[in-house]
């Protein structure tokens, strides 16, 4: 409904510029007739000069519309051509008007001399189509802008969805109290190298700005701390296996973007099977896209309406929201089933480094 509603409105406007850009080429013109002593019949061929200016540059639009996407050279060598030809043919009305109807001057005998001053008629088609072009590169950047403070909203509304899974009362709960626990039983270089973990992870994810992507190696160093936090809770029933390719290090992705997938395979894996199980990660480059998979080894989720469902929470639809408003439609996020058991969350992404970002 959006869409409609905007394409209504911008056809509605090229409309409206359209018809008060040869109004005014019409009242221009007769204001300047008014030096000249002539008849009143010359406002009648002024407006009908106008009215086929209007009709012939019509066409131009959707004309400019099918060559939108050409190259530069291309696009430019087609507004010459089709401004000459529009251009050529209005004049030849214009001067039908002025001396079939007007009846002034002479009646050349060959259609040839009816494109005299045609030069002046193909700079205004010229003019209408620079105008055309500037106007549709200006709306194109005020798209953009939009896009890019929409994306920046939604950024931020995505933060405040990461902190309410971030620092949940249940992750906070269960680590300090898995800290306490180790301090009672006097292991207390385990709980101090678990306090530490712990606040480099939340120092990272309250850091970064979620707009603002990071290097994967960074990236994997806080799922790293993550997962280090809760396998002193889950002790040998977490397990977890990392398989990077040696030139993904330094891809760019978002940050905090793999952390809520090992949360939810923790919550719907791990913890609900008496001898746990093992969360793997893997990460690869397929052409110019960035691979990255997180699977477990749990009891798999259930489909619900056509989709495989296994959270209630955040978690997913954040990760989705937030690859939305940095990429667009150049992304995927699959969850599937995985083999033999378990689920994996896929995520496709633009390859990205900091040479070419």
């Amino acid at each position: 409904m959006k869409w409609t509603k905007f394409l209504e409105e911008k056809n509605n406007l090229f409309w409206f510029v359209h018809s008060a850009g040869w109004f005014g080429f019409a009242l221009v013109y007769y204001l300047s007739s008014l030096l000249h002593d002539l008849r009143d019949i010359f406002v009648v061929i002024i407006f009908l000069n106008a009215y086929a200016g209007w009709l012939f540059s019509i066409p131009l639009r959707y004309i400019y519309r099918k060559v939108w996407n050409y190259k530069p050279i291309n696009i430019a060598l087609s507004v010459l051509f089709t401004s000459a030809i529009t251009g050529l043919l209005w004049q030849i009305v214009q001067n039908i008007n002025y001396w079939e109807i007007y009846k002034h001057g002479f009646r050349p005998e060959q259609l040839i001399y009816y494109t005299k001053n045609g030069l002046f008629s193909v700079s205004i088609m010229l003019s209408w189509s620079v105008l055309y072009f500037g106007t549709k590169y200006y709306q194109m950047l005020q798209r953009e802008r939009q896009n890019v403070l929409h994306a920046n909203t939604v950024a931020h509304q995505a933060q405040l969805k990461m902190l309410r899974y971030q620092l949940n009362p249940h992750f906070l709960f269960n680590t300090l109290n898995a800290i306490s626990t180790l301090i009672l039983v006097k292991e207390n270089d385990t709980a101090n190298a678990m306090v530490t973990k712990l606040s480099e992870f939340l120092r990272y994810s309250l850091d970064k700005d979620p707009m603002k992507k990071v290097t994967l190696e960074s990236e994997l160093q806080a799922l790293r701390l993550y997962l280090d936090i809760e396998k002193v809770r889950f002790e040998e029933r977490l397990q977890v296996a990392f398989h990077v390719a040696k030139d993904c290090e330094q891809a760019l992705v978002p940050s905090m973007i793999l952390q809520p997938l090992a949360e939810n395979a923790i919550k719907y894996a791990i913890a609900v099977q008496e001898q746990g199980g093992t969360i793997t990660v893997n990460v690869d480059k397929f052409g110019n896209d960035l691979l990255l998979e997180l699977a477990d080894n749990g009891p798999g989720a259930e489909i619900k309406n056509g989709n495989l469902f296994r959270e209630n929470g955040v978690g997913l639809a954040n990760s989705r929201e937030r690859l939305q408003a940095l990429y667009g439609n150049d992304y995927s996020l699959v969850v599937a089933n995985n083999k033999p058991s378990g689920v994996k969350v896929n995520i496709r992404m633009p390859f990205e480094t900091k040479v070419n970002s």
